[in-house]
């Protein structure tokens, strides 16, 4: 691992020698709404830049992709066909929507080393490969089980009903989800298709049956110990944020019931039929007892009696096998294994290990390629090695698939895969409320926000909000339609987006870029100017700036560590503020005495350099056009092996001297930030 280099007596944290940053996986039947970006690829892309500048280019590898397969793009190429006369293929409406999410990441300067897709070319190949190997694995290891479940069957329409078809109210006790598909809600809760309330064929609007079908269960549960052995490490692991090890360990509990007490004295009936069993009595205030087994087994054969009783009931968390496949036509094709064939993977299995077969494709072009760009290109030496590490970033929904399902099957395949660093963000709200592109509150679609902002300006806005503590709300004012105030002399009621007096909650940050850091890049450069014919300063900063400097360089590093983006540019806005009022006391005091305002310019370029440095993974369009003024290459410039170099040596460095460094003439009145022309002032 990376070592603890000590400065100023500060013990940095570690790093691995070779990382691999992923995104979630949006699914191919939408483009992104501000969520995807906001909520988990801006913080992703922060931490792969980062890692980049950290680390060096060749160790870092960032992937994403479409998940591709499933019935919620199936559902929704149904849809388009039936609603809209759509006359493309099932490959051309993901394609389609692919590329659309391509567009927008690339908007917003996700710097994705690859975002492929799950079922697209070139990546479908390397996936297939590796799903059967996997499944295959998972078999011959023993943690793979032929079960017969029952799976919903549309009557009228005389056909089985993927999982989106289906509709109904989510069984887990606590849950208010409304908005339950078959086996599992949009809550992130997992349950079997019998226990679904009240289910619905989106089809025909029927109730539809249950009909036993064959599918290969992953063994979940017999991970039980694992899991809490890594929930134990995790615990104390300051990279893996409390909600994680929270959410896991409610489902590591034993398999309970939740009886209604009216139905106390059917249960009492048939209570000598069921399997061993605690029962706790409904507390005081309760409306339920509980019933509690030794496994999920047991609790199975408990529904059958209950049901055949007509006492109702719902189930609490547990683990209970995972599914690997389906029967859907459109997924990526299972392996046949002993009688069972025809089969197709489940989506989420498949999207947990997407993210390898997208570093096996991004690293056999390279390879084809012959461009070297990474330090191996070997799959196992980025996902198996004891110094690499992988993160990936998360919404706090799905933590049972990334944090639970996952290191069970990674732990069952025995290849030395290395455990995840799993990075879950709380929700961007927008408004104060939930938003869903399938719910009732609409969130805007990552595109049209770029109407009203700069991609700058909202990820710095986006990385400042803090969701590695809790959800918060995106209050865009173009787009907020509550009642401000009712105007005194017209009783007429002006909305916050029209009203002029009400600052926009989006553009906090912005004002940092362009103003604080715009206002202490121009001074550097037309200082150098007029007093060092433009070339750096040939005098160092003095002591007490630089100590400063990396003061709040290894502030930095520590919060970028912990994925602390909020804390990590409130300490570079504090350090820049103070680097402006140091540069303006300074300049103004020495007017007249040259060296003396080269001196006040030796201490504003340094602290230049450190602000671009440490915004670099932030806001990279204006930091590059920074350094490429400065007239530095950017592999060396955003380094950080040079991280704590003066400017002389940073100059040395590139083969120069401060006097020899000639940086490019800056014209008049330039931003390197730039406010989005909709803000600007009517006759500017």
């Amino acid at each position: 691992m990376a070592d603890t280099t000590t400065l100023s007596g500060a013990t940095r944290p570690d790093f691995p020698k070779r990382a691999v940053i992923t995104g979630g996986m949006p699914y191919g039947n939408k483009n992104l709404h501000f969520g995807h970006i906001g909520g988990v690829f801006v913080p992703a892309d922060f931490f792969a830049r980062f890692l980049r500048d950290r680390l060096g280019r060749g160790n870092v590898v960032f992937v994403s992709g479409t998940d591709c397969y499933g019935s919620p793009i199936m559902e929704g190429y149904r849809k388009k066909v039936e609603g809209e006369g759509y006359e493309g293929s099932i490959v051309d409406y993901v394609r389609q929507n692919h590329d659309a999410q391509k567009s927008a990441l690339d908007a917003y300067g996700i710097s994705l080393d690859l975002f492929a897709g799950s079922g697209l070319e070139p990546a479908s190949d390397f996936h297939k490969k590796l799903t059967s190997e996997l499944i295959e694995r998972l078999h011959q290891k023993g943690f793979l089980h032929k079960m017969s479940t029952r799976q919903f069957y549309d009557v009228e329409a005389g056909q089985f009903l993927n999982g989106r078809q289906v509709k109904g109210r989510c069984p887990v006790k606590g849950c208010k989800s409304e908005k339950a598909y078959a086996d599992e809600c949009d809550l992130g809760h997992q349950f079997d298709p019998e226990e679904l309330i009240a289910p619905v064929s989106q089809l025909t609007g029927t109730t539809p049956e249950l009909r036993p079908v064959d599918n290969w269960y992953f063994d979940l549960p017999a991970f039980e110990g694992e899991l809490k052995s890594l929930m134990d490490e995790w615990d104390v692991d300051e990279q893996v944020r409390p909600i994680v090890t929270k959410t896991v360990r409610e489902t590591l509990v034993a398999p309970v019931m939740y009886v209604q007490n009216k139905f106390r004295e059917a249960f009492d009936a048939v209570a000598g039929k069921l399997p061993a069993h605690t029962l706790r009595e409904a507390e005081k205030g309760q409306q339920s007892f509980s019933v509690e087994f030794a496994n999920w087994k047991d609790r199975d054969e408990a529904r059958g009696v209950l049901e055949s009783a007509g006492v109702r009931f719902r189930t609490g968390k547990t683990l209970l096998p995972f599914r690997i496949t389906g029967n859907i036509e459109w997924g990526v094709p299972a392996p046949d294994m002993e009688d069972v064939s025809g089969l197709t993977v489940w989506c989420w299995p498949e999207s947990l290990w997407a993210p390898i077969s997208f570093t096996q494709t991004v690293l056999d072009a390279d390879k084809q390629s012959g461009a070297g760009r990474y330090s191996t290109d070997d799959w196992r030496d980025w996902w198996c090695s004891k110094d690499a590490k992988v993160y990936q970033f998360i919404g706090q929904d799905n933590i049972y698939f990334y944090c639970i399902a996952q290191p069970a099957m990674w732990a069952a395949l025995d290849w030395g895969l290395t455990q995840d660093t799993p990075v879950a963000n709380y929700h961007i709200l927008f408004m104060n409320k939930k938003a869903s592109s399938s719910g009732s509150i609409k969130p805007p679609m990552a595109g049209e926000l770029l109407e009203h902002y700069t991609a700058e300006q909202l990820r710095a806005h986006w990385l400042s909000l803090g969701l590695d503590q809790k959800a918060v709300s995106f209050s865009p004012k173009p787009y907020d339609t509550s009642v401000s105030h009712v105007d005194k002399k017209t009783g007429v009621e002006i909305l916050v987006k029209d009203d002029p007096r009400v600052v926009d909650p989006a553009l906090k940050e912005s004002a940092f870029l362009t103003n604080i850091f715009n206002r202490l890049a121009r001074s550097c450069f037309y200082g150098a100017q007029n007093v060092c014919e433009g070339h750096l300063p040939t005098v160092t900063a003095h002591d007490d700036v630089k100590a400063a400097c990396d003061e709040v360089t290894l502030a930095f590093e520590r919060c970028a560590h912990a994925f602390d983006a909020h804390n990590a540019l409130a300490a570079v806005d504090a350090f820049a503020r103070d680097a402006n009022k140091r540069w303006s006391d300074a300049s103004k005091a020495a007017q007249g005495d040259d060296a003396a305002y080269e001196q006040a310019l030796a201490d504003a370029f340094q602290a230049l350099r450190t602000v671009t440095l440490l915004m670099h993974p932030a806001v990279p369009a204006g930091c590059e056009l920074v350094c490429r003024y400065l007239a530095f290459d950017e592999g060396l410039f955003f380094s950080w092996d040079h991280a704590f170099d003066t400017m002389a040596e940073l100059a040395a460095a590139a083969g120069d001297t401060p006097e020899s460094h000639q940086m490019v003439e800056l014209p008049p009145r330039f931003d390197f930030f730039q406010k989005h022309h909709s803000q600007m002032k009517k006759g500017k």
